[in-house]
């Protein structure tokens, strides 16, 4: 997924996009609402599929429609192109979107051939994700779309059960991974009334020695759903006391789709952890 170097890039431009060496760097920017959109991976995918009019996407990336990808049903029938450069130029976007997509040096490239890009910014928190998604929205073309999402944000934030039964839950991941405070998944906690079994910061293996001894209240399992344990041969999730957390104790599974990238729909994982959503021993 990364890049031709940019002598290549910058003679592909030419080539690709049918014209000279002035006409490139002459390019002025985007309207304000572009109208060929390109976006390079899925977590750009979201905003471009939730905001952008399906006339004026030109394509997502190969993933828009994978298990992971929220916006799966709305990426059904939308092309798709891989995040290289002559795959995106030949298609002669006036507006990439991207996050990750393409490898550090996409942006500068995009630009410097004339196409605008539109970055999809870091959110540690909620308050974060509502900045992101007016910000998406702004550059898109579509400011009142991200009003109305950041309306409907604060109006389900203010709709969680006020008198929340505090537990302690652990976070679970068929990587065998888990997270402690200075995470997405810590703000998820502290909206949710929970409190974090995982006393380390940042992220971390599941801590096996510990549960052999002590358990949290309820488990929050994360993606599950994707069926991704088959594939995690080495996880921690293989050992015996990993998986009778989830075979035993309550468990409110977090849908991948939910958890991959920082979005509005990470509420979705709010509210069944605050409703506490128990499934036992079923995932």
């Amino acid at each position: 997924m990364t890049f031709r170097y940019f002598t290549f890039g910058v003679i592909a431009a030419c080539l690709l996009a049918g014209c000279d060496e002035a006409d490139v760097s002459a390019k002025s920017p985007a309207s304000a609402k572009p109208m060929r959109v390109v976006s390079l991976d899925f977590c750009a995918d979201q905003y471009v599929l939730k905001m952008v009019d399906r006339n004026r996407i030109l394509a997502v990336s190969k993933d828009a429609d994978k298990a992971f990808s929220y916006m799966r049903k709305q990426a059904i029938g939308v092309p798709t192109v891989r995040s290289v450069a002559e795959d995106v130029l030949v298609l002669k976007p006036d507006l990439v979107v991207r996050a990750y997509g393409g490898g550090p040096n996409a942006a500068s490239f995009f630009e410097r051939a004339g196409i605008p890009v539109l970055n999809v910014g870091w959110a540690g928190d909620i308050e974060g994700i509502k900045r992101v998604t007016q910000e998406m929205a702004d550059g898109l073309g579509v400011p009142e779309k991200g009003q109305v999402i950041v309306a409907e944000m604060n109006a389900r934030l203010a709709a969680l059960p006020k008198d929340i039964e505090p537990k302690q839950a652990l976070y679970m991941t068929p990587s065998g991974t888990t997270s402690g405070s200075g995470s997405m998944v810590q703000e998820m906690f502290n909206l949710a009334g929970l409190e974090n079994f995982q006393r380390k910061s940042g992220w971390h293996s599941l801590p096996l020695e510990r549960l052999a001894y002590e358990q949290p209240e309820m488990i929050a399992a994360a993606f599950f759903d994707t069926n991704s344990v088959e594939r995690d041969s080495w996880s921690a999730m293989r050992h015996p006391i990993a998986r009778a957390q989830i075979e035993k104790l309550p468990t409110v599974p977090l849908n991948g789709s939910w958890m991959s990238c920082s979005g509005w729909f990470t509420l979705d994982a709010v509210e069944a952890l605050a409703n506490r959503h128990y499934s036992v021993g079923t995932l």
